[in-house]
């Protein structure tokens, strides 16, 4: 590691360089690299299911190195292991990266069950390893700006609704790996997209779900070739938590026109506050006298909303800068910051934990309640 500045146009502090090897590569893959450079690391490898496939992205993006998995762990230069595979080999590769002394940014789900779910997150905690997960709708600064309101509200939430929506599965003839169960996982839906939303209902609010009453949706039976398919197209559920509210969350990835629809409504008898990720750069916070729209980047923005709004409000900021600020934080983490915020594998356990609870509650049509 070599020493450089923090992320963004304001220098705060020193920060180590990170150098990283990356283990997979589609359309996730290219996102880490592009946020890794952002994030002033190096990406000093790529791994791939064979080495012909590593080089043919390493060439792409501009990457010195194309290794195998097992030499990619073994050298001693890469200090994080980003895992963009497939979600079956997520759990292995993230045990194997902790246990060869690297930190891991796993993409989600972190584990396809509970039980690998947890032994990750307690080996993270034991190898004392900066282990995250790209929760990323959690970095927009809108988002950040309805967390700050909110921890200061008198009044208490009682009320969340919203929906997950995406059309890029809607044609019975597309077909992906996730679509299979045996290497996606057994939630495709929920397990994808709707841990995303659950995520930013605690983040932002501070309250966790502790009952859940779910449908699965399933519109296609069969893709492709007639190949069968064992997972959810789309999930509806209603749940409670800890401190009293109820809710609704409707999920779909066969939506004709939604491409990537997260919205939210957060809702108390005093204020209410509404974010659209596909319209990121407003907040709107209503409330009994008026309502008001607050835009990305003005005067008055709070202080943790500022943190991660980098350019002049008007000059809109998406996706890529979320996960830009995501991995900058994983890597200040690594050179030793406290950062609030910052997805880990105990975020990734609560999400294992979360989609076990859907299924069953779809499987038996109760309640379930998540201890």
């Amino acid at each position: 590691m070599t020493t450089t500045f923090s992320r963004g146009d304001v220098v705060t502090a020193p920060q180590l360089v990170v150098n990283a090897g990356v283990i997979g590569f589609g359309f996730i893959g290219e996102v880490h690299v592009r946020a890794i450079r952002a994030a002033g690391g190096v990406v000093t490898a790529i791994a791939a299911k064979t080495v012909e496939e590593a080089q043919l992205a390493a060439r792409k993006m501009g990457v010195e190195k194309a290794l195998s998995i097992d030499e990619m762990l073994s050298d001693n230069e890469i200090d994080v292991i980003h895992i963009c595979t497939p979600n079956v080999f997520h759990a292995e590769l993230a045990e194997k990266a902790l246990r060869a002394g690297k930190h891991v940014i796993c993409e989600k789900p972190l584990a396809i069950s509970v039980a690998e779910a947890s032994h990750l997150s307690a080996l993270a905690s034991e190898k004392k390893s900066v282990a995250t997960v790209p929760f990323v709708y959690r970095y927009h600064p809108s988002v950040r700006e309805a967390r700050a309101r909110i921890a200061t509200m008198q009044d208490a939430l009682s009320l969340f609704h919203g929906y997950y929506l995406q059309d890029w599965l809607s044609r019975e003839s597309t077909f992906n790996w996730r679509l299979d169960s045996s290497i996606g996982g057994p939630s495709r839906a929920f397990g994808d997209i709707g841990v995303h939303w659950c995520d930013l209902l605690e983040f932002v609010t501070g309250h966790r779900i502790t009952h859940i009453n779910a449908q699965l949706m399933k519109v296609f039976s069969s893709r492709g070739s007639k190949t069968e398919i064992d997972t959810e197209d789309g999930a509806t559920m209603i749940f409670k938590t800890d401190k009293g509210a109820q809710g609704s969350l409707v999920l779909s990835q066969v939506s004709a026109g939604r491409k990537n629809k997260l919205w939210f409504s957060f809702e108390s008898p005093t204020e209410s506050f509404v974010f659209d990720q596909e319209a990121p750069e407003s907040l709107w916070i209503g409330g009994l006298a008026s309502n008001q729209i607050v835009m990305r980047g003005v005067t008055e923005e709070s202080e943790a909303a500022q943190d991660y709004s980098f350019l002049p409000a008007g000059h809109p900021q998406g996706y890529q800068d979320c996960f830009n600020a995501f991995v900058s934080d994983t890597y200040r983490s690594i050179g030793g910051a406290h950062i609030v915020g910052v997805p880990t594998f105990a975020d990734g356990l609560r999400a294992a934990q979360l989609t076990e609870a859907v299924l069953e509650s779809a499987r038996t049509g109760k309640w379930v309640e998540i201890k």
